[in-house]
C-alpha cells in the first residue's frame, strides 16, 4: 500500500510540474472541462433558485401570520389530501353539507378571516375582456398581514372598492375596475391602492372584499367552495384527517414546513424509464463531447511528456507508472475543473438572478446552492477529465523507449482491430436506429446515435489516412495539414471527433425538426375556404346560447369594418343549451342500430356540426369543400340529408336512419325520435377532413323537430390584414353579445423549427470553434521547428497562416462530413416513430432533408472557420531551434 502511494505521489508531482511549465495547453484542457461544469451548475443553480418549496412558499399561501388555511371543496365529498393539499382527492360522499360550527368542533373557536384566495374574474381592459387573478378578501385584517404589499392608496372598505397590481393597472384599465358577470353584465369597482402581490410579478391580479366579484367568476375554492384563514395554535394531523372527513382542505403551516413527516395518499413514482434513459443518454452525449473536445491537449502533453517518461522507464519504471504520470495530469486538471467551474456557476448565478427574476412571472425563492447535485456535476468533469487522458495515457506507456531517447519518434503501431472494431459498432448503431424505426421508439434510435458516433471516433484515423493519401496533389499548405494530421493522430483524431459528434447531432436534430414541420404542414385541413372568415359567438362565456345572440348588431359591426362583406348566414342544429340539455343526433345504417354513418374527422368549421341549408344558401366554405361528383345541391334540392362517411360501403346507400335523444342537465336520457329518411351519403377518405358531419334541409330538420339556431356568420373573401382582423375582433368582443372572428390564412409556418435550426447552427458553430480552434493551436505549437525549416529554405512568411488555416479546415471538413453521415442514420430513423401513421388510412412517415442546414454546417462553417484563423494568425515565427 505505502509503494503505491508513493508511486501515485511521484505521479502526482511530476504531473503539477509539467503543467505549471506548459501553462498554455494545461488552460486550454481546463477551460474545456471547465466550461461544461460551469454551464450546468449556473442553470442548476437558477432553477432551483426558480422553485418555491411548499415551506419557501407557506407565507405566499396564507401570509406571515396566520397559521393554516382551510378550504372547504363545496362538492359533498370527503377528502383525502398529503401535506400539501394541491393534490387532494375524493373520498365518498358526506352524509350533510359542513357547517361552521362542524369545523369549530375540530378546531376549536378561534379567529377565522373568510378568505377566497387565487379565484379569477373577467374584466374589461383597452384590450377586450381579459381574466385576472381575483381574491375575495380583507387585505387590511391582521391575518391577511404578508399576502399583499400596499404601495399606493388604501386598501377597500366596501365591495365596491378594489386595489390592483401595476401589471393590472397597465392593461389600461383606468380608475375604475369593469368586471363582467356570468350573465354578460358589467359592473365597476373603484380602484383605490395599487399593491404587490406576495406570489405573482407580472400577471394581473384584483383585491377586494368578499363579494366584490360575481360567486362564479371568482373561486372561494378550488370547487367554488368556501376559505378561511385561521389563527392560533398549529392544527395536528388527526385533526386535518378529521376535516378532511368534513371536506376540509388544510395547509398549515408547521405541516408544510415538514411534509416529509407525513404520510402521502399520492405518492410520486419518482422518474419513470424513460425519463432516466434520457437523463442518461443526455449525460453520456455531453461525456463523450467534452472528452473529445478536451482529448488533444492531453494527447500532445503525453507526446511533450515523451522524453521524461522515457527517463524514467529506462531508470526501472514500469509501464503503468508512465500510465499514472499522464493520468495524475487528467485527475489535477479534473479537480481543477470541477472547483472553478462550481465556484464560477455558483458566482455567475448570483448575478443572473436579477435578469431570470426580470423574466419570470413569479417571485423566486431564496437563492438556493444544491451541493449534492454541484457535487456530481464537479464529478463529471473529473471523470471526463480522466476518461480524456486514457488513450494518451495507453499510448506513451507503449512508446518505443530507445527511439525516443535518440531523438525519433517512438509512437507504437496502431491496433489493427480498433477500425474494424469501429465499422462493427456503426453496423450496430444502424441495426439499432432501424429496430426503433419499426416500432421500438425513440430511445432506441437516440442510443444508436450514441453508438455510431463510438464506431465513427475508431474509424477517424483510417479516414484522415487515406485523405493523407491522397493530398500528394493539394498545394503545400493543405498538403502540409493533412499529412501533419497523420503524423499526429492522437491530437487529430479526438479534434475531429469532436467536430463529428457535433455536427452529427445538428443533422440527426435537423431532420427531426424539419419532418416535424412538414407532417404539419402536409397534414394541415384549413377549417374554411382559404382568405374566407367566420364569425361565432366568443367562448368566453360556455352558457352562451346562439339563439340569442343579436346577429343584427354584429352584421353592422362587420359592415362597419369591412363595408364591401359579402356575409352568409350559417344555420346549424343547437345541440347543447345553456341549461346543460344536450341534443345527440346520430346518422345509422338502416336496420343497423349499432352502425353509425360518420366520417374519421371533420373540420367543424361552421359553428356547428350539423348546418341546416338548402342547395341555394349553402356557405361559400361548404361550397369549396365539395366535389362535382358528390351531387350535394341536388340531393337538398330534392329534400335529401346529406351525410359524410369514410366508409366506401355506406357510400351507396340512399336512406339514413336519423335517432334524435336529449339528455337533461340532471342526467335524464329521453328517447326523441329515430326516423329513416333519404339521403345521399358522401365518401371522404380516412386521411381526409369531411367538411362537417351532415347538412339537413331546413324542411327536413324542422320534420325532425330539431333545434335550428344561426351559428354564425361566414364572410366570403373579406381581404382582412391581420390589424384589420385585430380591430374587427375587438369590436365584436365589445358587443353585449360578443363575438370573435377566425380568418382563414391557410397553413402558418411556425417559427419553432426556424428557431430550432438557427440554435443548432449557432451551437454547432461554438463547438466547432472550439474543437478546431484547440487543435490548431497545439498543432502550431508543435510544427514550429517544421515552419522554421520552410521559413529557412525561402518559404513566403504567409505559409504559417495558409497551415494554420488549412489544418483548421481539414480538422473541421473531414469532422463535418463524417459527423452528416453519421447524423443521417439516427435523423432519418426518427422521422418513423415521429411521423409515422398515427391511425389506420393517415400519411406518413415525412422525410425532410434541411440541406441549407446541412450546407452550412459541413461546408460554410469549415470554411468560415478557416478563414478566421487564417487572419488573426501571426504571418512570422519566434526564432526556435529546429533541432531536438
Amino acid at each position: 500500500m505505502r509503494g503505491w502511494f508513493t508511486s501515485w505521489r511521484l505521479a502526482l508531482r511530476l504531473a503539477r510540474r509539467d503543467l505549471v511549465k506548459h501553462r498554455a495547453r494545461a488552460i486550454i484542457a481546463l477551460v474545456m472541462v471547465t466550461l461544461p461544469v460551469f454551464g450546468v451548475v449556473t442553470a442548476d443553480i437558477l432553477i432551483q433558485t426558480a422553485k418555491v418549496s411548499p415551506s419557501e412558499g407557506i407565507d405566499r399561501r396564507i401570509g406571515t401570520v396566520a397559521t393554516a388555511e382551510l378550504v372547504r371543496t363545496g362538492d359533498d365529498q370527503k377528502v383525502v389530501q398529503g401535506a400539501d393539499p394541491t393534490d387532494y382527492g375524493d373520498e365518498g360522499d358526506l352524509a350533510r353539507p359542513t357547517t361552521l360550527a362542524d369545523i369549530e368542533r375540530v378546531i376549536g373557536r378561534r379567529t377565522m378571516l373568510p378568505a377566497a384566495l387565487h379565484g379569477d374574474a373577467l374584466v374589461r381592459t383597452a384590450h377586450g375582456r381579459e381574466s385576472v387573478r381575483a381574491d375575495q378578501v380583507d387585505a387590511s385584517a391582521p391575518l391577511a398581514r404578508g399576502l399583499y404589499r400596499l404601495t399606493r392608496g388604501r386598501w377597500p372598505t366596501s365591495t365596491d372598492e378594489v386595489v390592483v397590481n401595476r401589471a393590472l393597472l397597465e392593461r389600461g384599465v383606468g380608475d375604475t375596475l369593469r368586471v363582467v358577470s356570468p350573465d354578460r353584465s358589467e359592473s365597476t369597482r373603484r380602484i383605490v391602492g395599487t399593491i404587490v402581490d406576495a406570489s405573482t410579478r407580472d400577471g394581473s391580479v384584483a383585491v377586494g372584499l368578499p363579494g366584490a366579484f360575481p360567486d362564479s367568476s371568482a373561486s372561494a375554492a378550488p370547487d367554488d367552495g368556501a376559505a378561511w384563514l385561521v389563527d392560533g395554535p398549529p392544527i395536528t394531523w388527526a385533526q386535518v384527517k378529521q376535516l378532511n372527513a368534513l371536506g376540509v382542505l388544510v395547509t398549515d403551516r408547521q405541516i408544510a414546513g415538514h411534509p416529509d413527516d407525513y404520510p402521502d395518499p399520492f405518492p410520486s413514482s419518482g422518474i419513470d424509464e424513460s425519463t432516466f434513459q434520457v437523463a442518461v443518454l443526455v449525460a453520456v452525449m455531453a461525456l463523450i463531447e467534452v472528452v473529445l473536445l478536451a482529448g488533444p491537449a492531453f494527447a500532445v502533453g503525453a507526446r511533450k511528456q515523451q522524453r521524461s517518461l522515457a527517463l524514467l522507464v529506462a531508470s526501472g519504471g514500469t509501464p503503468a507508472q508512465s500510465r499514472r504520470v499522464i493520468i495524475a495530469g487528467g485527475l489535477l486538471l479534473g479537480l481543477c475543473a470541477g472547483l472553478v467551474g462550481v465556484a464560477g456557476g455558483i458566482g455567475l448565478a448570483r448575478l443572473l438572478v436579477p435578469a431570470v427574476q426580470h423574466v419570470d412571472g413569479t417571485w423566486l425563492g431564496p437563492f438556493d446552492v444544491p451541493w449534492a447535485h454541484l457535487a456530481a456535476v464537479a464529478a463529471f468533469g473529473l471523470v471526463s477529465a480522466l476518461i480524456a487522458c486514457v488513450v494518451p495515457a495507453w499510448i506513451a506507456s507503449r512508446q518505443n523507449v530507445v527511439a525516443v531517447l535518440a531523438g525519433r519518434r517512438g509512437d507504437a503501431r496502431p491496433v489493427r482491430a480498433f477500425p474494424l472494431l469501429g465499422v462493427v459498432l456503426f453496423a450496430i448503431g444502424v441495426l439499432m436506429a432501424v429496430e426503433g424505426a419499426r416500432g421500438r421508439g425513440d430511445l432506441m434510435v437516440s442510443w444508436s446515435a450514441v453508438v455510431c458516433v463510438l464506431g465513427m471516433v475508431l474509424l477517424v484515423p483510417v479516414v484522415v489516412m487515406a485523405l493523407a493519401r491522397v493530398a500528394g496533389r493539394l498545394p503545400l499548405a493543405l498538403r502540409f495539414a493533412a499529412r501533419d494530421a497523420v503524423r499526429h493522430r492522437t491530437r487529430t483524431t479526438p479534434a475531429v471527433a469532436a467536430v463529428a459528434a457535433t455536427v452529427a447531432g445538428v443533422v440527426a436534430l435537423g431532420i427531426s425538426t424539419g419532418s416535424d414541420a412538414l407532417q404539419n404542414r402536409e397534414t394541415y385541413q384549413p377549417l374554411l375556404a382559404l382568405g374566407n372568415a367566420e364569425v361565432t359567438p366568443s367562448e368566453d362565456f360556455s352558457d352562451v346560447d346562439p339563439s340569442t345572440m343579436d346577429w343584427t348588431k354584429v352584421t353592422d359591426v362587420i359592415r362597419q369594418h369591412v363595408p364591401d362583406a359579402r356575409i352568409s348566414v350559417v344555420r346549424g342544429v343547437q345541440q347543447s343549451t345553456p341549461a346543460g340539455d344536450y341534443t345527440d343526433v346520430r346518422f345509422q345504417v338502416p336496420g343497423q342500430v349499432d352502425t353509425d354513418v360518420s366520417p374519421a374527422q371533420s373540420r367543424y368549421a361552421e359553428g356547428t356540426d350539423l348546418v341546416v341549408s338548402g342547395a341555394a344558401d349553402l356557405p361559400p366554405t361548404l361550397v369549396a369543400a365539395l366535389r362535382p361528383g358528390d351531387g350535394v345541391q341536388a340531393a337538398l334540392a330534392a329534400g335529401r340529408a346529406v351525410v359524410f362517411s369514410s366508409d366506401t360501403g355506406q357510400a351507396r346507400l340512399r336512406q339514413v336512419t336519423i335517432s334524435v335523444d336529449v339528455t337533461k342537465a340532471d342526467g335524464t336520457l329521453t328517447h326523441v325520435l329515430s326516423k329513416t329518411v333519404p339521403a345521399t351519403v358522401v365518401y371522404r377518405g380516412a386521411d381526409v377532413s369531411a367538411p362537417l358531419h351532415a347538412i339537413l334541409p331546413p324542411a327536413l330538420a324542422q320534420g325532425l323537430k330539431l333545434p335550428t339556431v344561426v351559428a354564425g356568420l361566414e364572410l366570403d373573401q373579406p381581404h382582412l390584414s391581420n390589424a384589420a382582423q385585430k380591430d374587427l375582433d375587438a369590436a365584436l368582443d365589445g358587443l353585449a353579445t360578443p363575438a370573435t372572428i377566425y380568418v382563414e390564412r391557410g397553413y402558418q409556418t411556425k417559427t419553432d423549427a426556424l428557431i430550432i435550426q438557427f440554435v443548432l447552427a449557432a451551437l454547432a458553430a461554438i463547438l466547432m470553434l472550439g474543437g478546431t480552434l484547440t487543435a490548431m493551436f497545439l498543432a502550431l505549437s508543435d510544427a514550429r521547428p517544421d515552419l522554421a525549416t520552410l521559413a529557412a529554405v525561402g518559404a513566403d512568411p504567409r505559409t504559417r497562416r495558409g497551415v494554420a488555416a488549412s489544418y483548421t479546415f481539414v480538422v473541421a471538413f473531414v469532422g463535418a462530413v463524417l459527423g452528416m453521415l453519421v447524423g443521417f442514420v439516427p435523423g432519418i430513423a426518427i422521422t418513423w416513430p415521429l411521423t409515422g401513421q398515427q391511425y389506420p388510412g393517415s400519411k406518413g412517415p415525412y422525410l425532410d432533408i434541411p440541406w441549407l442546414l446541412i450546407g452550412l454546417v459541413v461546408v460554410g462553417l469549415p470554411v468560415l472557420t478557416a478563414l478566421l484563423v487564417g487572419a488573426c494568425t501571426r504571418s512570422r515565427l519566434p526564432m526556435v531551434s529546429r533541432l531536438s
